[in-house]
């Protein structure tokens, strides 16, 4: 049986305008929202223009709060839109805290300073935009803390509630539903639990095992799952999440559940337990126009730097051994379809041909092939492997659209062959020329792990993640850690 409707899936505006009874709630929740960021923007940069005019001693209010509402127009139209695609004006429920709100405003603030240069504005300094940063998240956070705390207040009051089911163990679940009740828990009802293990007695309704999940939903009357384990088995994590997304259910994690995605996960603020959302995998429209234009901007200016290095590393490979500068390595990419892989050869000419004869020596768990001291590795590969730079070349396949900076790193044809189904949901984007493999561990994790590290990065994509991923690129290269 097809699924009633994917979380993700888009309903026709006029539609869900005409047959929602909660329109007028849903419009005054974004008029109040966009009203307190338009207060925020516009008082951020009065601020910041006061200070300066003040230092100078030369502050007027009226020259002042002309010169902040020009450059107010634009910083707030350009953040209404950012916030809007970044769900920063959707339910409560499902809107994002302070980190989504200060990646917001970095990417203002950067948008801001292209514009006014392309536009051919000059500045003796830069403070107005760092300095309006700083007080834009300031304000703009402060604003939006009261208005959830008020707001939680007055929908505690009305009556306000969402229905949740509980899946974990006994204990966890009992756990993590004292701690709900006891305080203010938001709008959250419990309708229930379902257990991985004999059913405990802990007040609850019980509603089944595991296996019931998908009746359990498809009877309506749920709108999110929480799983509260922290043993909580990572495959069938995976499963649930997919289950529930399919019928529009939203799943949150409790704390101490599952570490590795409470890390990453965005926090959802207004609960008494703090809980994290999993949100579906969405790399289209908007989404993928934004990573695209990302990937050629940086991948562009990265090959200009470094061009002298990667100069040094060609002529370095070309003198020491035999064979071509660039190693062509047919991977699968997005949907398992093959391309080039580009790579400085690190290898002797014949590496390919060996490699059956090396399969025992395999250092490496599940699908990966790797050995520590790899007899088939050049002496210059060695070098070029244990920083990474073999891996430079990658930026012209980010160009040409088969990779994206960030994403799911690309495995060898030997290593896809030998994937288990669930792993192959990493293949649901474009392979990144760097990942959450590179900065959690790299080597030294066992190879599911590494494909989880992959999952949660499909939910919690953002440029702001990219960017994060790829700075603490740098050091984790550098310190060498799990390299080989």
């Amino acid at each position: 049986m097809l699924p009633d409707r994917d979380v993700r899936a888009k309903r026709p505006p006029a539609l869900r305008f005409l047959l929602r009874w909660d329109t007028a709630r849903r419009l005054v929740r974004i008029i109040s929202l966009l009203a307190l960021d338009l207060v925020g923007v516009f008082a951020a940069i009065f601020t910041a223009l006061s200070i300066k005019y003040a230092a100078r001693d030369a502050f007027e209010f009226s020259v002042v709060a002309e010169q902040a509402q020009h450059y107010a127009t634009f910083a707030y139209l350009v953040t209404a839109l950012l916030f809007a695609k970044s769900d920063m004006y959707a339910h409560r429920s499902v809107r994002p805290g302070l980190t989504r709100i200060v990646a917001s405003l970095f990417q203002v603030a950067a948008l801001a300073l292209v514009f006014a240069v392309i536009s051919g504005e000059t500045f003796s300094s830069y403070y107005i935009f760092y300095g309006s940063l700083a007080f834009a998240i300031a304000y703009v956070s402060t604003l939006r803390f009261v208005y959830e705390r008020l707001t939680g207040v007055l929908l505690a009051a009305a009556g306000y509630t969402r229905r949740a089911v509980l899946v974990g163990t006994g204990e966890h679940i009992e756990q993590v539903a004292h701690a709900l009740e006891a305080g203010d828990a938001g709008g959250i009802h419990l309708v229930g639990f379902i257990s991985l293990t004999p059913r405990p007695d802990n007040g609850l309704r019980s509603l089944g095992s595991i296996e019931d999940l998908s009746d359990v939903l498809a009877r309506g009357g749920v709108d999110e799952v929480i799983i509260a384990d922290p043993d909580f088995p990572q495959q069938q994590a995976v499963d649930l999440v997919d289950r529930c997304h399919q019928r529009g259910v939203r799943v949150r994690v409790a704390p101490s559940t599952m570490e590795i995605l409470i890390h990453r996960a965005e926090f959802v603020p207004g609960q008494s337990v703090p809980l994290f959302e999993l949100k579906p995998p969405v790399f289209e429209g908007i989404d993928f126009a934004v990573k695209r234009a990302f990937d050629l901007i940086v991948a562009s200016l990265v090959l200009i730097v470094l061009s002298p290095l990667l100069l040094a590393a060609a002529l370095a490979v070309r003198l020491t051994s035999r064979g071509p500068i660039i190693y062509r390595s047919i991977r699968p990419g997005i949907g398992g379809v093959p391309f080039s892989c580009f790579k400085f050869r690190t290898m002797y000419r014949n590496a390919d041909e060996i490699q059956p004869e090396l399969e025992d020596a395999n250092e490496a768990d599940g699908a990966i092939f790797k050995i520590r001291d790899d007899p088939r590795i050049t002496p210059i590969g060695k070098l070029l492997r244990r920083f990474s730079f073999d891996e430079l070349p990658q930026l012209a396949n980010v160009i040409k659209g088969d990779m994206s900076l960030v994403g799911p790193r690309p495995l060898p044809q030997r290593d896809f062959d030998r994937l288990e189904d669930w792993h192959r949901k990493r293949y649901l984007v474009l392979p990144g020329v760097t990942g959450l493999w590179q900065v959690s561990g790299r080597s030294d994790l066992d190879f599911d792990d590494l494909v989880r590290l992959d999952f949660l990065y499909l939910e919690r994509w953002s440029v702001f993640l990219d960017l994060t991923i790829l700075v603490k690129t740098i050091p984790a290269v550098l310190s060498r850690r799990g390299a080989f």
